[in-house]
């Protein structure tokens, strides 16, 4: 063979085998799975079907625990906005990446799960509420709501300046999400679509098309709708988000004009009622005006007061709900009309839970279930057995590694949470974690008190530090927290085990003393 023939040959062998190593790393590529983390705001565990609502049906969101995995046994690592979802895109727990409360600085520049995937070849997308306070990073593409953002005709930021996007946000940044995934970059890359609601949280208003839900009968009442926090630490007294004293009549209600502040000396008038065009000021009225009219006229007050409050709370939460779990099927629709299911993850959560009258009260912070515990369902093809559920501890410090497990990036040593890609395919591996760690770290506008405790599978020990106030509670025989037994001789040696194994988590996590 003359040289010339030889070059030519190995210059077409260096090609044919670069092609080769090229298609390796495209079918490659395409074996791994696309993500699509859908993220809600306040969206209580109770009021998901498949978690055994009383209350109202999720469809859609129920179609993806039956298709996939849910999870009975999540919870929050610090059960406010900004920090759990810091705890989710690190992988770490409040202290470990600095963001304990809403107010802090969270330092944008650690490792970030979206990052990571990023630089690992995924398309990556972020729309909707972020709330955060810094540029986020990792993304291609982002489009968030300032701050906590608004339901109607909301403000978008982007990395070309701030829009204003006329309608009901919870379905314009479903609509966002779609177009972004019809004309993603690229389209042979996995990609990742963090697809985030502001719905369900604080002021709770419905969209055009669910404000008429719910008009007929009434919502059951949970047991604890009147409960009067005894038997328990005195501060749960202090607390200032009960319905019966501090949801405001216009802002929280929807029942303008009474000037009938609450506890606080507060009734601010509702945020959304300015934003709205001439045309859903009309729909708006419409839903409410002859509700109002009616409530003005009954002069209600006691426990009859209470419970019209709570009605009027729990409805318009629902309606909000209603058009998440809406958004749910869309997004569930687009990956079944363009082959995307079978290599797509979907994950549905929120940041934490949320009080729906439990307790007599809205709102989150505390340990107790209702808020500690969150929603996450998964549904995996061919990796996640349809219709399963699994009992074992799980947290959202376990979301970053378990994303980047399955898309096969190595995890950081740095982070704190475990994969959860074992439960899903139906095995808890030997040394899973029996205890999961909780701190809350700001006293807030609710004057929920600084804590932090330990739960394990049956029990669960609070510590309010600051006042050096405990609380143990056995949640096999009394599921509702109502009995503190820290001080009862009969469970002496259950709050000794509960000392050992907080003290055990917070040497694990490193925690510092406060």
């Amino acid at each position: 063979m003359e040289r010339r023939e030889f070059l030519t040959a190995g210059a077409g062998l260096a090609l044919a085998l670069a092609g080769a190593s090229c298609s390796l790393r495209e079918r490659a590529a395409k074996q791994r799975p696309n993500i699509l983390f859908i993220f809600s705001d306040d969206h209580a565990v109770q009021s998901i079907g498949a978690c055994g609502s009383v209350i109202n049906t999720t469809p859609n969101i129920d179609r993806l625990a039956g298709e996939g995995v849910t999870f009975d046994r999540c919870f929050c690592a610090n059960s406010i906005c900004a920090p759990s979802r810091a705890s989710i895109l690190t992988g770490k727990h409040s202290h470990a990446n600095g963001k304990k409360t809403n107010g802090d600085t969270f330092d944008i520049g650690q490792t970030l799960f979206p990052a990571l995937m990023q630089q690992a070849g995924y398309a990556t997308a972020l729309i909707g509420k972020w709330h955060l306070r810094a540029e986020p990073r990792g993304f291609d593409h982002w489009e968030i709501l300032p701050g906590q953002g608004s339901y109607y005709n909301p403000d978008f930021m982007t990395a070309e300046g701030t829009v204003r996007r006329e309608g009901y946000v919870t379905e314009i940044i479903t609509d966002r999400s779609l177009d972004w995934l019809r004309n993603r970059p690229g389209p042979e890359r996995p990609f990742l679509l963090m697809c985030q609601h502001k719905a369900p949280h604080r002021v709770w208003a419905p969209g055009p098309g669910q404000l008429d839900l719910y008009r007929e009968g009434e919502i059951p009442e949970p047991e604890t709708l009147f409960d009067t926090w005894d038997d328990r630490v005195e501060m749960l007294k202090e607390n200032e988000m009960t319905i019966a004293r501090h949801l405001m009549y216009d802002y929280d209600l929807k029942v303008p004009g009474l000037n009938r502040p609450d506890a606080l000396g507060r009734d601010f008038k509702n945020p959304e009622y300015a934003r709205m065009t001439p045309a859903q000021r009309d729909r708006w009225d419409a839903a409410y005006k002859q509700e109002n009219d009616a409530f003005r006229s009954m002069n209600l007050s006691g426990k009859a007061l209470v419970r019209w409050k709570y009605q009027r709370y729990i409805k318009d939460y629902l309606r909000c709900v209603a058009a998440v779990d809406e958004s749910v099927g869309r997004l569930l629709d687009y990956l079944d009309e363009t082959g995307l299911a079978g290599n797509t993850i979907v994950v549905y959560s929120s940041d934490q839970g949320f009080y729906l009258g439990e307790h007599g009260w809205y709102d989150k912070r505390w340990m107790y279930e209702e808020s500690f515990r969150m929603p996450f369902l998964i549904r995996w093809p061919g990796h996640a057995a349809a219709g399963t559920r699994t009992a074992a501890l799980s947290q959202n410090i376990d979301f970053a590694p378990t994303f980047l497990d399955a898309a096969g990036i190595r995890i950081p040593g740095e982070m704190q949470g475990m994969s959860l890609l074992p439960l899903l395919r139906g095995r808890t591996p030997g040394g899973w974690r029996d205890a999961l760690y909780y701190h809350y770290y700001e006293k807030g506008e609710h004057n929920v008190p600084p804590h932090e405790g330990a739960r394990d599978r049956r029990y669960k020990l609070i510590h309010y530090y600051e006042q050096d106030l405990w609380e143990l509670f056995d949640l096999e025989t009394d599921p509702r927290e109502l009995h503190n037994r820290y001080r009862d001789p009969a469970y002496g040696d259950i709050a000794a085990r509960m000392h050992t194994t907080l003290d055990r988590l917070k040497k694990q996590y490193a925690v510092p003393e406060e």
